[in-house]
């Protein structure tokens, strides 16, 4: 096996296993959600998110396969920034506890949370999203589908962050 596939391989696996534990605890914390009397607002665009984020990743790896390796110093420079990354999104995970999930659910009349990163940024999850993609886009070696996984999923979180904002309260 080439050393361009193998490191592309790894790193969809440890990624999509990442994000398997991830699912699992939105899964958990929707339905405590919803038993809390939680609401989801129409209008978001979760199912295409649903294939978008997994995709991304798959189609990075694939050009990685075909293209890499990356440099030494970029493959550990998108290992240290998929690392910051996703610490990132743990503490804004961390930080939303039994509130965070893969959906918008709100629970109506609860407070926003203002703790950890949501101190500074309204929405620190999608930053921590953006620094995986290019983490992984520079890990692999995938820089055409990198930018292009980047630029559509970006767009659809800017769609998400209207439908957050408006069931949050913050638009009207």
């Amino acid at each position: 096996m080439s050393p361009a596939l193998s490191i592309a391989l790894i790193t969809l696996l440890a990624v999509l296993l990442m994000m398997g534990g991830e699912l699992i605890l939105s899964a958990f914390n929707e339905v405590r959600l919803r038993a809390r009397g939680a609401v989801e607002p129409g209008g978001d665009v979760i199912a295409a998110m649903r294939w978008a984020y997994p995709g991304s990743f798959v189609a990075m790896a694939i050009e990685g396969a075909l293209s890499g390796p990356a440099p030494p110093t970029i493959l550990v420079g998108g290992l240290v920034l998929f690392g910051i990354a996703k610490a990132f999104k743990m503490w804004a995970i961390a930080s939303l506890g039994p509130r965070w999930s893969y959906r918008v659910l709100v629970i109506p009349g609860e407070p926003l949370v203002q703790s950890g990163p949501y101190r500074f940024l309204s929405h620190p999850n999608y930053l921590a999203v953006v620094g995986e993609m290019a983490g992984v886009a520079a890990t692999v070696w995938a820089p055409i589908t990198g930018t292009l996984a980047i630029m559509l999923f970006g767009w659809l979180m800017t769609l998400r962050i209207r439908v957050e904002d408006r069931a949050l309260g913050r638009l009207r």
